[in-house]
């Protein structure tokens, strides 16, 4: 995923996280109410936290991005991150060719020009992270520390980043006077 300068410490810190995992699952609500996911490639995080991937047009997913939620894994690094938000669908040609990937003519035979494309771009609001940048052997070492002292034991960072969306001025704050 191409990961441009973010605009906060918190987005920064998200960045690093999730900018080495190639896969990630979208969980939103269908339209009968259940919770949905499946797999996404995330291609590009812009400087504002907006995270952006491929779509089909044609996806039932697409009429339901209102509430959404980002989980990215890397079980050999240890990390978990569950980021919740919003998505909206652009169909913005530009954008399609310059984040084309050769990796995404599976489900895009057509390439860039390709009908039913689309991009999906996620508007972080709040994330979770479970870091524990330790090897799987030391990870595995203070589990059993955590068994045997019947506590927590260097098992790694864990916060939530809140400030991921940029507060929004009212209309009074814009006015000149």
């Amino acid at each position: 995923m191409k990961v441009e300068s973010q605009q906060n410490h918190d987005l920064t810190q998200l960045s690093k996280l999730i900018e080495n995992i190639p896969v990630c699952m979208l969980s939103s609500i269908d339209a009968s109410g259940a919770l949905v996911s499946r797999p996404m490639a995330p291609l590009e995080m812009t400087y504002d936290g907006a995270i952006w991937f491929f779509t089909d047009l044609n996806s039932g997913k697409v009429g339901h991005l209102e509430c959404a939620n980002l989980s990215f894994v890397s079980e050999s690094n240890g990390t978990y991150v569950s980021i919740s938000g919003a998505a909206e669908i652009c169909q913005d040609q530009v954008h399609v060719e310059n984040l084309w990937t050769p990796f995404a003519r599976p489900w895009f035979p057509d390439g860039p020009q390709s009908n039913n494309i689309g991009l999906l771009k996620f508007l972080p609001n709040a994330a979770e992270y479970w870091d524990a940048p330790h090897s799987k052997l030391v990870r595995i070492f203070a589990v059993a520390a955590s068994v045997i002292a019947s506590k927590p034991v260097g098992m790694g960072d864990h916060d939530t980043l809140t400030s991921l969306t940029k507060p929004v001025q009212n209309s009074i704050d814009r006015q000149i006077i």
